[in-house]
């Protein structure tokens, strides 16, 4: 019953709370977005949705309009010099992520779920089939997220994507979603730059 319905119910209703309560500071957002660098607010990105069907996800842009547009941040060779003064505060913080309500609004996600990869991402989306976490609807957050994020290695995370089909429950969704607001107050697992991602592999 909450796989079916109740997970769908409650996605939508908290999502539309979320875009009325937040309106003000999305529009906030936007504006500084604007006034700090020229382009669109919004950064479109094609990713993989439930049964591999491809959607738009949404996100406040973070980087320069030059910046590669389907190429994961993390293994770019250095972002920084590509990210925004808005943008770098934006990341930190995930807010981000923010737009995205509108995605889960509308039913191309869900607020606990394994991110949706890339369209071009074919190797963890290849690892997500043998656990069949592609027949889910991505989220905005998911247990791979709380549990390692950039840092994980695409085997290891389609094995948490797995790990989270199996336990998928109203309590472990409660679960992921308060370990992720204890992630993002501290800022962990977040990693800018391929050169990032070799220091931290060499730990």
């Amino acid at each position: 019953m909450y796989k079916m319905f109740i997970k769908r119910f409650i996605d939508f209703i908290l999502s539309l709370l979320a875009i009325i309560i937040l309106f003000p500071i999305l529009l906030c957002i936007a504006l500084w977005i604007k006034i700090d660098s020229k382009g669109p607010v919004l950064f479109k990105q094609k990713r993989v949705g439930k049964n591999k069907k491809h959607f738009m996800i949404l996100k406040f842009r973070t980087m320069l309009t030059t910046a590669p547009n389907d190429v994961p941040t993390h293994l770019l060779q250095d972002p920084t010099s590509l990210i925004t003064k808005s943008g770098k505060f934006l990341r930190k913080t995930s807010l981000d992520e923010l737009p995205q309500i509108f995605n889960i609004f509308v039913g191309q996600m869900s607020i606990i779920g394994p991110r949706p990869a890339l369209w071009n991402q074919f190797d963890l989306i290849a690892e997500r089939d043998k656990y069949e976490v592609n027949t889910l609807i991505p989220g905005l957050t998911g247990w791979a997220q709380v549990n390692g994020r950039d840092e994980l290695a695409i085997p290891v995370k389609a094995s948490l994507d797995g790990e989270y089909k199996r336990k998928l429950s109203f309590l472990f969704d409660c679960k992921c979603f308060f370990l992720t607001i204890f992630k993002v107050l501290k800022s962990e697992d977040v990693i800018e730059g391929k050169q990032e991602v070799e220091r931290t592999i060499m730990k």
